[in-house]
Protein backbone atom coordinates (compact mmCIF):
# COMPACT_ATOMS: atom_id res chain seq x y z
CA UNK A 1 0.00 0.00 0.00
CA UNK A 2 1.01 3.59 -0.84
CA UNK A 3 0.59 7.22 1.07
CA UNK A 4 0.61 10.53 -0.63
CA UNK A 5 1.88 12.80 1.74
CA UNK A 6 1.79 16.45 0.55
CA UNK A 7 2.59 20.32 2.23
CA UNK A 8 -0.40 22.18 2.22
CA UNK A 9 0.42 25.47 1.71
CA UNK A 10 2.47 25.96 -1.97
CA UNK A 11 1.01 22.96 -3.33
CA UNK A 12 -2.12 22.97 -2.71
CA UNK A 13 -2.96 26.30 -1.48
CA UNK A 14 -1.29 29.32 -1.35
CA UNK A 15 0.64 30.76 1.44
CA UNK A 16 -1.85 31.46 4.50
CA UNK A 17 0.30 34.28 5.88
CA UNK A 18 1.22 35.88 2.69
CA UNK A 19 -2.35 36.21 1.92
CA UNK A 20 -2.91 37.27 5.31
CA UNK A 21 0.34 40.10 4.72
CA UNK A 22 -1.47 41.18 1.62
CA UNK A 23 -4.79 42.10 2.93
CA UNK A 24 -3.41 43.91 5.69
CA UNK A 25 -0.53 45.68 4.07
CA UNK A 26 2.10 44.17 6.77
CA UNK A 27 4.95 43.11 4.23
CA UNK A 28 6.92 41.09 6.88
CA UNK A 29 4.40 38.66 7.44
CA UNK A 30 4.95 37.01 3.89
CA UNK A 31 8.08 35.78 4.94
CA UNK A 32 7.88 31.97 5.04
CA UNK A 33 10.15 29.16 5.39
CA UNK A 34 11.62 29.57 2.42
CA UNK A 35 12.61 32.57 3.86
CA UNK A 36 13.64 31.82 7.32
CA UNK A 37 14.18 27.97 7.75
CA UNK A 38 14.08 28.30 11.58
CA UNK A 39 10.19 27.51 12.43
CA UNK A 40 10.23 28.80 15.43
CA UNK A 41 12.22 31.84 14.97
CA UNK A 42 9.54 32.51 12.21
CA UNK A 43 6.60 31.98 14.30
CA UNK A 44 7.61 34.58 17.29
CA UNK A 45 8.61 36.66 14.85
CA UNK A 46 4.77 36.51 13.49
CA UNK A 47 2.87 36.53 16.89
CA UNK A 48 4.77 39.79 17.71
CA UNK A 49 4.01 41.38 14.70
CA UNK A 50 -0.11 40.01 15.46
CA UNK A 51 0.10 42.03 19.13
CA UNK A 52 1.71 44.85 17.58
CA UNK A 53 -1.27 45.27 14.89
CA UNK A 54 -3.98 44.33 17.50
CA UNK A 55 -4.72 41.45 15.37
CA UNK A 56 -6.25 38.06 16.20
CA UNK A 57 -7.21 34.56 14.81
CA UNK A 58 -10.34 35.71 13.39
CA UNK A 59 -9.04 38.32 11.27
CA UNK A 60 -6.72 35.85 9.97
CA UNK A 61 -9.72 33.32 9.93
CA UNK A 62 -11.63 35.81 7.70
CA UNK A 63 -9.05 35.58 5.18
CA UNK A 64 -8.49 32.07 5.03
CA UNK A 65 -12.40 31.51 4.68
CA UNK A 66 -11.48 33.40 1.25
CA UNK A 67 -8.89 31.40 -0.14
CA UNK A 68 -9.59 28.83 -2.92
CA UNK A 69 -7.43 26.00 -3.56
CA UNK A 70 -4.89 26.48 -6.44
CA UNK A 71 -5.54 26.14 -10.18
CA UNK A 72 -5.77 22.32 -10.69
CA UNK A 73 -5.16 21.22 -7.22
CA UNK A 74 -8.74 19.86 -6.11
CA UNK A 75 -8.46 17.61 -9.52
CA UNK A 76 -5.03 16.54 -8.37
CA UNK A 77 -6.26 15.55 -5.25
CA UNK A 78 -8.67 13.50 -6.57
CA UNK A 79 -6.55 11.88 -8.68
CA UNK A 80 -4.41 11.04 -6.28
CA UNK A 81 -7.38 10.07 -4.12
CA UNK A 82 -7.85 6.94 -7.02
CA UNK A 83 -4.45 5.68 -6.43
CA UNK A 84 -3.12 6.42 -2.67
CA UNK A 85 -4.48 6.86 0.38
CA UNK A 86 -3.33 10.59 0.85
CA UNK A 87 -2.12 12.87 3.72
CA UNK A 88 -1.91 16.70 4.19
CA UNK A 89 1.25 16.54 6.25
CA UNK A 90 1.47 20.91 6.90
CA UNK A 91 3.42 23.60 9.67
CA UNK A 92 0.26 25.53 10.05
CA UNK A 93 -2.69 24.82 12.15
CA UNK A 94 -5.52 23.45 12.81
CA UNK A 95 -7.44 26.79 13.41
CA UNK A 96 -6.51 27.89 10.37
CA UNK A 97 -6.68 24.66 7.92
CA UNK A 98 -10.11 22.74 8.93
CA UNK A 99 -12.40 25.31 6.53
CA UNK A 100 -9.98 24.90 3.90
CA UNK A 101 -9.73 21.15 3.74
CA UNK A 102 -13.60 21.03 2.97
CA UNK A 103 -12.61 22.50 0.05
CA UNK A 104 -10.72 19.49 -0.86
CA UNK A 105 -13.14 16.96 0.25
CA UNK A 106 -11.43 16.25 3.29
CA UNK A 107 -8.03 14.18 3.13
CA UNK A 108 -6.31 13.30 6.18
CA UNK A 109 -4.60 16.37 7.85
CA UNK A 110 -2.07 16.56 10.17
CA UNK A 111 -0.77 19.59 11.86
CA UNK A 112 -0.15 21.84 14.82
CA UNK A 113 -2.39 23.93 17.19
CA UNK A 114 -2.86 27.53 18.09
CA UNK A 115 -2.45 28.95 22.02
CA UNK A 116 -6.04 31.88 21.83
CA UNK A 117 -6.42 34.05 24.85
CA UNK A 118 -10.02 35.06 25.90
CA UNK A 119 -9.19 38.04 23.48
CA UNK A 120 -8.86 35.87 20.61
CA UNK A 121 -5.56 37.12 20.26
CA UNK A 122 -2.88 34.32 19.11
CA UNK A 123 -0.47 34.02 22.38
CA UNK A 124 1.94 30.67 21.26
CA UNK A 125 1.62 27.69 19.18
CA UNK A 126 1.88 23.96 20.27
CA UNK A 127 3.78 21.49 17.92
CA UNK A 128 2.32 17.94 17.40
CA UNK A 129 5.58 16.93 17.99
CA UNK A 130 9.47 18.93 16.30
CA UNK A 131 9.88 18.35 12.86
CA UNK A 132 6.55 16.63 12.60
CA UNK A 133 6.36 16.13 8.90
CA UNK A 134 9.36 13.70 9.13
CA UNK A 135 8.06 11.79 12.34
CA UNK A 136 4.90 11.24 10.75
CA UNK A 137 6.58 9.76 7.28
CA UNK A 138 8.23 7.67 9.55
CA UNK A 139 5.75 6.29 11.67
CA UNK A 140 3.69 5.56 7.87
CA UNK A 141 6.42 3.26 6.85
CA UNK A 142 6.81 1.14 10.53
CA UNK A 143 3.23 0.59 8.82
CA UNK A 144 4.68 -0.56 5.57
CA UNK A 145 3.36 2.04 3.72
CA UNK A 146 5.44 2.89 0.53
CA UNK A 147 5.86 6.70 0.98
CA UNK A 148 6.45 9.22 -1.94
CA UNK A 149 6.20 13.03 -0.25
CA UNK A 150 5.74 16.51 -2.27
CA UNK A 151 6.72 20.29 -0.86
CA UNK A 152 8.07 23.27 -1.74
CA UNK A 153 10.40 24.62 0.94
CA UNK A 154 12.75 23.99 3.32
CA UNK A 155 10.49 22.50 6.00
CA UNK A 156 9.39 20.02 3.56
CA UNK A 157 12.74 18.66 3.04
CA UNK A 158 13.13 16.76 6.11
CA UNK A 159 9.75 14.83 4.99
CA UNK A 160 11.02 14.44 1.34
CA UNK A 161 14.60 12.63 2.62
CA UNK A 162 12.53 10.46 4.94
CA UNK A 163 9.83 9.00 2.35
CA UNK A 164 10.95 6.82 -0.19
CA UNK A 165 10.64 9.07 -2.71
CA UNK A 166 10.51 12.94 -2.30
CA UNK A 167 9.33 15.48 -5.40
CA UNK A 168 9.49 19.19 -4.69
CA UNK A 169 6.55 21.18 -6.30
CA UNK A 170 7.17 24.50 -7.74
CA UNK A 171 10.47 25.60 -4.87
CA UNK A 172 11.97 28.55 -4.99
CA UNK A 173 15.23 28.86 -6.79
CA UNK A 174 17.47 28.36 -3.10
CA UNK A 175 15.54 25.46 -2.27
CA UNK A 176 16.20 23.60 -5.82
CA UNK A 177 20.33 24.80 -5.31
CA UNK A 178 20.33 22.91 -1.77
CA UNK A 179 18.45 20.13 -2.22
CA UNK A 180 19.45 19.10 -6.00
CA UNK A 181 18.87 15.40 -4.97
CA UNK A 182 15.17 15.90 -5.40
CA UNK A 183 13.16 15.87 -8.50
CA UNK A 184 11.77 19.68 -9.25
CA UNK A 185 7.98 19.82 -10.58
CA UNK A 186 6.52 22.86 -11.96
CA UNK A 187 2.84 22.08 -12.31
CA UNK A 188 0.44 19.53 -11.88
CA UNK A 189 0.57 17.51 -15.08
CA UNK A 190 4.32 17.16 -13.74
CA UNK A 191 3.20 16.20 -10.50
CA UNK A 192 1.46 13.37 -11.68
CA UNK A 193 3.72 12.15 -14.14
CA UNK A 194 6.38 11.72 -11.54
CA UNK A 195 3.61 9.75 -8.66
CA UNK A 196 3.48 7.44 -11.85
CA UNK A 197 7.55 7.10 -12.01
CA UNK A 198 7.93 6.06 -8.55
CA UNK A 199 5.12 2.98 -9.11
CA UNK A 200 7.95 1.12 -11.25
CA UNK A 201 10.72 2.74 -9.42
CA UNK A 202 9.47 1.28 -5.82
CA UNK A 203 10.04 -2.45 -5.13
CA UNK A 204 9.91 -3.41 -1.66
CA UNK A 205 8.93 -7.11 -2.14
CA UNK A 206 6.18 -7.11 0.74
Amino acid sequence: MEIACLDLEGVLFGEIWINFAERTGIEILKLTTRDIPDYDVLMRQRISILKENRLGLPDIQAVINQMEPLDGAKEFIAWLRKRYQVAILSDTFYEFATPLMEKLDYPMLICHHLTVDSNNMVTDYALRQRDSKREAVKAFKQLNYRVIATGDSYNDTTMLSEAHVGILYCPPDNVIAEFPQFPVTRNYDQLREAFLKTQSSLDFGF
